[in-house]
């Protein structure tokens, strides 16, 4: 029975890890170029901004059963979940990229996306200095996530190993 539960979770792990990654990568890697070739044509535009709305209850619903998986795979594990000093040096890294992950989504969905929507309605001459910042930095804090997402993967895929 214990076989079977360990089994449902790493595959529900491995499902919500995969979602939440490879939307990642459609967006950052296929779509953001799309509409970038396109010189940010308004129906292009208004394709990524809605793409992109969809794709976040996904992650949202990724990040809850990774979160609820994470810790009853590691317990499964034998790994005392409830003594952080405990725990092998692998699962603290992993779990430090995972918290950042977790920062810089919640920083993009929440703070960046509501500031971004504001900015756009702005044109490009009129906006402020401050506002070109947001701009920049929604373009880069996806990247940035991205490439911490890999390196969760990697890690994970060591922790399994080990």
């Amino acid at each position: 029975m214990i076989g079977l539960m360990y089994s449902t979770l790493v595959i529900l792990h491995i499902l919500a890890a995969v979602s939440w990654i490879g939307g990642m990568i459609f967006l950052s890697l296929v779509l953001a170029p799309l509409v970038r070739d396109r010189k940010a044509a308004p129906e292009f535009m208004a394709l990524f901004r809605s793409a992109a709305l969809r794709f976040r209850p996904i992650v949202w619903v990724a990040m809850a059963v990774l979160l609820m998986t994470g810790p009853m795979l590691l317990s499964l594990r034998g790994v005392a979940v409830a003594t952080p000093s405990s725990w092998p040096r692998i699962v603290m890294v992993k779990l430090t990229l995972v918290t950042l992950l977790l920062f810089l989504t919640l920083l993009h969905d929440l703070v960046l996306g509501p500031q971004v929507s504001r900015v756009s309605a702005i044109p490009v001459s009129q906006r402020t200095a401050s506002e070109q910042v947001v701009f920049k930095t929604a373009r880069w804090l996806p990247r940035l996530s991205l490439v911490i997402a890999l390196a969760v993967i990697v890690v994970a895929t060591m922790l399994a190993r080990s």
